[in-house]
């Protein structure tokens, strides 16, 4: 590959790849390499200790999902080990608790086991075999703060874990779930949806970051 050194712009051309890495270690693929807006590390031909990278966040302010895919260049890169995805003042049309679906190729809708409590309010706990759920109930009123992280076992399979807040003091959801069956391929798309699949979104934005 062409390397260019100019006293006002830098060095360039040293994108690279996992397999021929622009800064070789102490073979020939083990290295560091630029690739998709981040630095990459290269270890035996296979991209590890990859930095934290965050998202584009996405307005929730309408739909009755909110996908990050490769469909418009979000998706999961097939390196990510971790997904975390962040809620700021989310808020539904209606009740029913927000759903986070994993796929690979298209949305996975079954083989989830999950679960979500809330400390106040109802003191009540939701299950869902069809994404992982984060909150109890919602309430159309409130805005919902917090993170969920999700992470690989390997062989495509994923749990976990997450803490919401509302706007409403004293209520926090805690969540915690996992893929019972493995997805059909690598992770690379994650929507964000409600458990009947029918109210929409009207506040907040949401992102992703992954490592």
């Amino acid at each position: 590959m062409p390397v260019t050194i100019s006293g006002s712009t830098g060095i360039s051309g040293v994108d690279g790849s996992a397999g021929t890495p622009a800064l070789i270690g102490s073979d020939a693929d083990t290295g560091i390499f630029l690739a998709a807006g981040q630095v990459s590390a290269s270890v035996n031909g296979t991209a590890g200790n990859v930095p934290l990278v965050s998202g584009t966040a996405k307005n929730s302010t309408s739909g009755t999902s909110i996908d990050f895919s490769p469909a418009d260049n979000t998706g999961i890169p097939s390196w990510a080990k971790r997904v975390t995805v962040m809620f700021s003042g989310v808020s539904t049309s209606g009740t029913s608790p927000f759903l986070i679906q994993l796929g690979a190729g298209s949305v996975t809708t079954t083989g989830y086991v999950s679960q979500a409590c809330q400390t106040a309010g109802s003191n009540g706990h939701t299950t869902s075999t069809a994404g992982l759920v984060v909150l109890q109930a919602a309430v159309a009123a409130d805005l919902y703060y917090g993170i969920v992280r999700i992470a690989t076992l390997g062989s495509n399979l994923w749990s976990s874990n997450g803490v919401l807040a509302t706007s409403t003091a004293g209520r926090i959801n805690h969540s915690a779930g996992g893929t019972s069956t493995a997805l059909s391929g690598t992770l690379d798309r994650i929507r964000i949806t409600t458990v009947n699949g029918t109210d929409t979104f009207d506040a907040g934005s949401i992102n992703i970051m992954y490592e």
